[in-house]
């Protein structure tokens, strides 16, 4: 290991110093059991993959190995048929095979080739996605070098899954396969797809051609001056679906289609309105959140999910068929006379229970089908059908509850492994949720809780994480928020815990990243990315700023610049903070040892406008609510900036500790956003501000949103998109809070602020 990075580990506070040693072996997730021994064996053009020539699934194993190494080794490795021989890899189906289940595998490096041999398809598959990492250990093309490693390999759990949400924005049929490739590269095997919700139905069902034919398409909302939109949606034929199901099963993942019911059903309720409650026909959903559309609990709307499940069965062959249950507000059958007679004639006490009967009425016909019932934890709620299977999203209560009454359980948490959580808290991050969830909160993640005794823990089949895609309009955006989240993912849902290592890991990921770059995924560098952090008011006061450079991730070497020029490893290694004058430019980057680039390089300039200034990211909630949401301009923008972070129950920002001595004005880059949030019965929490004008203003308040008033901006009546406000800003002397409060009607837009500057006399005039 290179002393610079042990410098770097002593350097940041808190880091524990890595081991020096081997080269990782960059494979991820880690294998059961690997040890290092022997000699090296090369790899090159000529280096053959040899197969039994009767088994057609292993030459299809060794024919998608030879494809992923072309692409990404630029090896053009042939697939050979016969007995194994020396010189090669091979790869084997052996029913006595030294491992634990169908999907272990063996491997074995030696100087006389690579062998991978497994008792299954499954294994085999597993064992060439191996050899494949040992054959990409770093950029480049040409011969490989192969480590003598010896692994015997198998899944510590049964479930590791990914969802993906397309009825929020649809990503084609060519972008999945993208998605599930790197699922197989992961060694991911339950692909968990969102076909159905308030904003969009997206899977073709032949009896029922008004779900596509409305309910995919919605018409998203607008504010201010901006113009109509067009239609927004998209579906699957039936023949994509059968195509993307068969491209998932070649790469050992089973795909398990969602429906969502009884609630999330406004978009089926769009295209037949008979299905809902008032029988009225609502526009498919344009609002993230909680609508209030459920299906009716008549015999006709019965028979219709049993006719849509009908053809999703005959499209997915898999054991399990997800029916949702999560979040149906109930207000709609507590209102419903027809409602109320039904739960009376079948003895149902309570809406929750009606639901269960519900939910059971799907498990009952799923189960006479050689199916099974999955859904959200919900369901659990006025009695869990006997034969269902529990995916746990409201955190771990409702798995811990479902195993201790011996129900196999998913272990889907939010915010633990919801993806749609930001990656940071940086500033140049994209949309998401906050708080954020950061690479080692994956790693770290415990799928057993600690809850469960030994019997009870078998019922955890295992752990997934969901990609719900309100705030990912592209296929961009979605490869941001998985990568490189999902190697830790994957890691904790194959590797046993004992082998679990948060600082191996990151040893490994340098050639994980390459991976990603050579294949053109978008991954996220948030866990590498630096940042680079001063005391804002000590510089403004001095003119000097002390610089500190960190990552979340406190891995690699950082090396910066202050004279303008982009860093590289021939720049300052960064081993503690040190002192620059005003005006500088900073910039730094973060490398692995062998100098690639972990992250791009960030750049921060210092000077006493940009020290005054805090964007969006860096403005705090006002008290009161923690709930914050980094957003796009319009909810389809296809851009990843700009982002604003709001706070959809109290359109207020605070402006921490501003240096106000000299200030006399302040300057507010804005933006109008559509209020397009359901919040079922959160609505009442929506703050109100009182206003002095019909369209509202920006008021500052000093120290506290209770204090004195200290500026009012006046909202413009119909605002354009983006907008500057900026005014006189009563002076004072010392450092104060400042809260910005819009006082605009809440049945109008959410105002986004972009940037917030504080503005000295000379620059103060509008």
């Amino acid at each position: 290991m290179k002393k610079t990075r042990y410098a770097l580990a002593l350097a940041l506070c808190g880091i524990t110093a890595f081991a020096h040693g081997a080269a990782p072996v960059n494979l991820i997730p880690m294998p059961a059991q690997l040890s290092v021994s022997g000699d090296t064996f090369t790899v090159s053009a000529q280096t053959p993959i040899v197969v039994d020539g009767s088994d057609a699934d292993a030459r299809r194993t060794a024919e998608y190995l030879a494809s992923l190494t072309a692409h990404t080794r630029h090896l053009q490795l042939q697939v050979k048929t016969g007995a194994p021989e020396n010189g090669a890899i091979v790869l084997k189906r052996d029913p006595q095979a030294p491992v634990a289940n169908e999907e272990g595998y063996a491997l074995d490096v030696t100087p006389q080739g690579i062998r991978v041999v497994a008792r299954d398809e499954a294994g085999l598959f597993y064992g060439a996605i191996t050899a494949w990492q040992l054959l990409t250990p770093a950029p480049g093309e040409g011969d490989v070098h192969v480590q003598p490693v010896h692994i015997r390999d198998q899944p510590r759990f049964a479930w590791r899954g990914l969802m993906l949400d397309s009825a929020r924005h649809f990503q084609t049929p060519d972008e999945v396969r993208t998605l599930i490739d790197q699922m197989a590269q992961h060694k991911l095997n339950v692909l968990h797809w969102h076909l159905a919700d308030d904003q969009g139905w997206r899977i073709e069902i032949k009896r029922y051609p008004d779900l596509t034919r409305i309910g995919a398409w919605r018409t998203p909302p607008t504010t201010g001056k901006q113009p109509a939109p067009k239609p927004y949606g998209g579906f699957y034929t039936q023949d994509d679906i059968r195509a993307v199901v068969a491209y998932a099963a070649e790469r050992h993942i089973t795909v398990v289609p969602e429906i969502d019911m009884p609630g999330h059903a406004q978009a089926a309720i769009a295209s037949y309105p008979e299905l809902g409650v008032t029988g009225t026909r609502p526009p498919v959903s344009a609002d993230w959140g909680v609508n209030p559309y459920l299906y009716n609990v008549d015999d006709h709307t019965i028979e219709f999910l049993h006719n849509v499940l009908d053809e999703v069965m005959a499209l997915f062959p898999s054991t399990y068929i997800h029916v949702g249950g999560d979040e149906a507000v109930k207000d709609q059958w507590k209102a419903s006379a027809a409602v109320q007679a039904r739960m009376r004639a079948l003895n149902i006490k309570t809406e929750d229970a009606m639901q269960s009967w519900f939910i059971e009425q799907m498990g009952k016909y799923l189960a006479a089908h050689n199916r099974r019932l999955i859904g959200w934890d919900e369901i659990l709620e006025g009695g869990v059908p006997p034969s269902a299977t529990v995916m746990s999203w409201r955190g771990t209560k409702g798995a811990i509850d479902a195993a201790k009454l011996g129900h196999d359980v998913v272990l889907a948490p939010a915010p633990q492994l919801y993806m749609d959580s930001m990656q940071s808290d940086r500033a140049d991050e994209t949309t998401g949720r906050l708080p954020s969830m950061s690479l080692q909160s994956y790693y770290t993640f415990e799928a057993v809780p600690k809850e469960l005794n030994a019997a009870q823990a078998k019922h955890v089949l295992g752990m997934q994480a969901t990609i719900f895609t309100e705030h990912m309009p592209t296929m961009r955006h979605v490869e941001y928020a998985a990568f490189p989240r999902m190697d830790a993912l994957a890691e904790a849902a194959w590797t046993p815990v004992k082998v679990r290592d948060w600082h191996g890991f990151l040893e490994r990921m340098p050639s994980q990243l390459a991976r990603y770059r050579v294949q053109d995924i978008a991954y996220a560098d948030s866990a590498f990315a630096p940042s680079i952090d001063v005391d804002r008011n000590a510089a403004i006061a001095s003119g000097r700023a002390s610089v500190t450079l960190s990552n979340q991730a406190r891995f690699g070497n950082v090396h910066y610049t202050i004279d303008g020029s982009e860093p590289s490893a021939s720049s300052p290694l960064y081993v503690r903070p040190f002192n620059v004058n005003l005006p500088t430019t900073v910039k730094a980057v973060a490398l692995a040892d062998d100098g690639t680039p972990l992250a791009a390089a960030r750049t921060r300039v210092l000077d006493l406008p940009s020290l005054r200034t805090r964007g969006t990211g860096e403005l705090e909630n006002c008290a009161g609510s923690d709930f914050r949401l980094r957003v796009q301009p319009t909810p389809d923008a296809t851009s990843m900036a700009p982002t604003y972070l709001i706070n959809v129950f109290d359109n207020c920002r605070v402006y921490k500790a501003a240096k106000l001595d000299g200030i006399a004005g302040i300057r507010v880059d804005t933006a109008t956003l559509p209020r397009n949030y359901a919040l079922a019965h959160d609505a009442k929490l929506v703050v109100s501000h009182k206003a002095s004008t019909p369209q509202g203003e920006l008021v500052v308040h000093l120290d506290s949103c209770k204090g004195r008033e200290v500026a009012s901006l006046p909202l413009p009546a119909d605002a354009p998109a983006t907008f500057t406000l900026q005014g006189a800003l009563a002076k004072q002397a010392g450092t104060h809070d400042l809260c910005l409060v819009f006082t605009s009607p809440i049945t109008g837009p959410i105002w986004g602020v972009g940037a917030v500057t504080l503005l000295p006399a000379d620059k103060a005039a509008p």
